[in-house]
Order: C-alpha cells, then structure tokens, then sequence
C-alpha cells in the first residue's frame, strides 16, 4: 500500500500557508542543486491518515559523492571512467564515506509508536515537537480495516492474516474510542478553566502511543540508506515503511546513480553466509541439498531458500 494522497487532514492550515510562502520565495545560490529534490522542497508527501514527509533541506548530489571519492582515493580511481560506474564500484565494496558528503533535512509528522522505532537508528539529528511546552494535536493514527491483522504465527515481530467480521469492527472502535477518551482526558487535566490545571509534561503521560508527533530529522546520505534498507524492506512494519517508501521516491529524484546502486546491491542483493555459499557451489556441481546436509539450522535454511527463490 502506498501513501495517500493528499488531503486535509494531513497538512494544517497554518502548514499549508507556510508551505505556499517558501515554495512562492525561491532562493538565487551558487551552490550545486540537483533538480530532481527541488521539485520536493518544502511540499508535503502525506503518508498514513494524518502524517506527512517533506524536504526542509539538502546537500550535495550525485557529483558530490564522486568529488569525495576522487579525492579520498586519488589516481587509483582514474580506471572508473564515468560517475555512475563509480558510485556503483563505491556501493558494491562498501566505501560508504563518500556517500556521507550529502545531508538531508526532513520534516515528518508520524505517530508516536512509529517514532519510538525510528529513534532506534540514532545517526542522525533529530528535533521534536515538544509536549511539555506545547499542546498536542487531537489526532490519532486509526488504521485502515485491510491493516488490522492477527498475530504471525511464525514470526513473533510479523503480522498474520487480517480480522474481519465483527473482531475487525470492534478492534477499530476499541482505537477510536481508547484514543478520543484519553485526549478529552488530557484536555480536562491541563485546563485552567476553575482549577489550577495539570503541567503538560506530566498530563501527555496519559495519551497513546497512536498520536501523532512531529520533528526534524537530518541525517547524511550513507545512514539514510541503512535506514532505507531495513525500514523500506518487505518484511518492515507496515506504518514505518510507507514512510521509508516515500522517502526512497525522494532520493532516487535528488541523487538518482547512488539511489539505483542502492536499489541493485543493497535492496535488491543478498549478503550469503560462508556456509550458504559452499551450500550454491554444491548445488551448481548438480548435489542435492538439504537442510539436514546444508550445516544450517532451520531458520537459516528457510532464509536461504527465500533467497535462492
């Protein structure tokens, strides 16, 4: 599933007038642009029912990685004879800091839950919306019916097959109206209406972890690839990978030759073990394997025949 289209709920008022002020106020500079990101700036990708993607910021592109290579690495690599083969020979053998030359900086409004997962990759600067000084939108991620799902009963991080019936019905109405009871709840806390009134930082302890919060997270290209490769992957939770899928349409339009090499080795590829790789040479002389033969254990031989297809 893909993210939504753009609406209402997703961009306030307020962000929608800030968003058409700095789109309407280009900027002259002599610094390299890339023209794919540009058309990114500032606008907002809406993503889930009220989140949101967009570039504040960037730097470098495509030219940057190679300028960073040429130098760190000098003559030797006057063999590479254009910058696409060279940033594929940089992605294929995990020269990684040149890709750090190039920085993104993004706005994302997400729920709370999602961020506590996305905090975990802690290679980048990050600033949130903060509940202590400020009042919390009344808005909840709700999930569409075809995204409840049972718990996987062969992965105990993995999602099932999908409730229906009456289970679905009333899982949806337990979220809706769980979430609406605790924000009437934290509005009731913190107001100053005949009682002195809760401090925020103690009355946001009560709202779910499906409110949605927002920040600013900046990081440089070669981390924001880890990220995009185990958060966009199939097997990713569903509500933080329609983020990382919008967020890998924007780099492959800022810096389109690392995103592809990304795309081929990293997202596409597979890293196969010692073990697995004796395991292919055995089955290319036409040996039958199997798991009992292959000196891998259960787990290690269903991802290996998942890779092997």
């Amino acid at each position: 599933m893909t993210p939504t289209s753009p609406n209402a709920s997703n961009v306030t008022a307020d962000q929608q007038a800030e968003i058409d002020a700095q789109r309407s106020d280009p900027q002259p500079t002599l610094r390299a642009t890339a023209p794919g990101i540009e058309k990114h700036l500032y606008s907002a990708i809406p993503v889930l029912d009220h989140g949101f993607v967009r570039v504040i910021d960037y730097m470098g592109d495509d030219n940057a990685i190679c300028q960073a290579a040429r130098v760190s690495y000098g003559r030797g690599t006057k063999s590479v004879q254009n910058d696409e083969g060279l940033i594929r020979y940089l992605m294929r053998h995990w020269h990684s800091t040149p890709f750090e030359m190039c920085e993104i900086k993004l706005h994302v409004k997400l729920p709370v839950f999602v961020a506590r997962q996305w905090i975990r990759h802690r290679t980048a600067n990050v600033n949130e919306y903060s509940a202590r000084y400020s009042i919390l939108d009344r808005e909840f991620y709700i999930p569409a019916a075809d995204s409840l799902n049972a718990q996987s009963t062969v992965n105990n991080q993995g999602r099932g097959e999908a409730l229906s019936g009456e289970e679905a019905e009333r899982v949806l109405r337990y979220l809706r109206d769980d979430a609406m009871r605790a924000y009437d709840h934290y509005e009731e806390m913190i107001s100053q209406d005949g009682q002195q009134g809760l401090a925020r930082e103690l009355a946001r302890m009560n709202l779910p972890a499906n409110i949605y919060t927002q920040w600013y997270w900046k990081v440089d290209l070669h981390n924001l690839l880890h990220f995009l490769r185990l958060r966009a992957d199939a097997h990713a939770q569903y509500e933080i990978r329609v983020y990382a899928d919008a967020i890998c349409r924007v780099v492959a339009d800022w810096v389109p030759f690392a995103y592809a090499a990304f795309a081929d080795y990293r997202m596409g590829g597979a890293t196969l073990s010692g073990t697995a790789l004796e395991c292919v040479r055995r089955m290319l002389k036409g040996e039958e394997v199997t798991q009992e033969t292959s000196g891998m254990s259960k787990g290690e031989w269903r991802e290996f025949k998942g890779v092997m297809g």
